[in-house]
């Protein structure tokens, strides 16, 4: 990965700078679950504040299809309210550019789902040109949604200088570690649902990492698993598959204890996607106790997927791994070496 253009080396004072962040948070009644994604791009906000910039905050909560008020942005606009202490009797929307959204202070203004343009997920080039028209400079601190070559991630960089954010260079700087040079044994556990987007990455550690251990639905789901499994090829990891119990929504406790003791002695242990159906309780116990073998090992450990992570923050768990990327389809295609095109955007020339 080429290095990207800092923040830290833009011109940003008394700029208006369009900040693309992380908004996708579970909601649920008009209330944040989770705030670990908001919290992850604060500090790049802070910076810019420092630095006497107007900042336009622009993101998406989940696929809305047309204006659906159940994925409006105002809580994450009360959220902000809060950080910043400002006393409101209620919100009130507004328009910057023409682009509906909330003022949370004289130098912070929150657009409303950007999703809620047909025009964003289609990389629209006259949709970005219109959004870049509202700033200044760019700065991309949405890791998580740099797989995307939406308007608001890719489109806008034809048009205004761009550059990453504090979390986004540091998410870059712990994977690149991984794919450059891990600390070894390397162990990769993977699971969740997604057999399309977990596959690759399975493949690419199959003959990178020195052990990878596949759980929860992916193991149901695709006849490739079984055929790597089984291929005696030189230089290739081991590739150990978690049996499930009856029901096929969690693993066993064996293989848990299995997963574990293959771990042991990995030097850095890689994890995306928990290893049962853990929005349901009687199906927790398997990424439970795994989270917390793997945080009791003297190993440099990377947790990703927002499933998993909500988990581990609610079980008190998150804190035991070393770090916690913010990234799902995003760390998966990173590791798993693809191109993500809203990092390649931000490259030096």
């Amino acid at each position: 990965m080429k290095d990207l253009r800092s923040v830290k080396s833009a011109d940003v004072k008394n700029r208006t700078v369009m900040l693309r962040a992380d908004l996708d948070v579970p909601i649920k009644n008009a209330v944040i679950g989770d705030d670990s994604r908001l919290k992850a791009w604060f500090p790049t906000l802070q910076y810019l504040l420092e630095e006497g910039a107007t900042i336009i905050i622009v993101g998406h909560l989940g696929r809305p299809d047309g204006k659906d008020s159940g994925l409006s942005l105002l809580p994450v606009a009360k959220w902000l309210n809060s950080k910043f202490k400002v006393h409101r009797s209620k919100f009130e929307m507004t328009k910057v550019g023409g682009f509906a959204g909330w003022e949370i202070t004289d130098k912070i203004f929150l657009l409303e789902n950007i999703r809620f343009y047909g025009e964003e997920e289609k990389n629209d080039p006259q949709f970005a040109k219109r959004l870049a028209s509202i700033a200044q400079v760019f700065v991309n601190d949405a890791f998580a949604s740099s797989h995307r070559a939406h308007a608001s991630i890719v489109g806008v960089t034809k048009f205004l200088p761009a550059f990453a954010g504090l979390r986004l260079l540091e998410e870059v700087k712990v994977l690149s570690g991984v794919l450059e040079n891990p600390k070894r044994p390397l162990g990769v556990v993977i699971g969740g649902a997604k057999i399309e987007t977990k596959l690759p990455l399975v493949e690419k550690m199959h003959g990178f990492a020195d052990y990878v251990l596949v759980g929860g639905e992916i193991v149901e789901n695709d006849k490739v698993l079984l055929r790597l499994a089984h291929e005696k090829v030189p230089g290739r990891s081991m590739l150990l598959m978690a049996d499930t119990i009856e029901n096929k929504q969690d693993i066993t406790l064996r293989s848990v204890e299995n997963f574990l003791q293959v771990l042991k002695n990995a030097q850095t242990i890689v994890w995306n996607g928990p290893l049962g159906q853990i929005e349901d309780e009687r199906y927790q116990a398997g990424t439970e106790i795994l989270a917390e073998g793997i945080i009791k090992i003297p190993a440099f450990t990377i947790v990703g997927g927002g499933d998993t992570l909500g988990f581990l923050k609610k079980k008190n768990l998150l804190k035991g791994f070393s770090f916690a990327s913010t990234g799902g389809g995003a760390m998966l295609e990173f590791l798993a070496g693809e191109k993500l095109p809203g990092l390649v955007v931000l490259e030096q020339k």
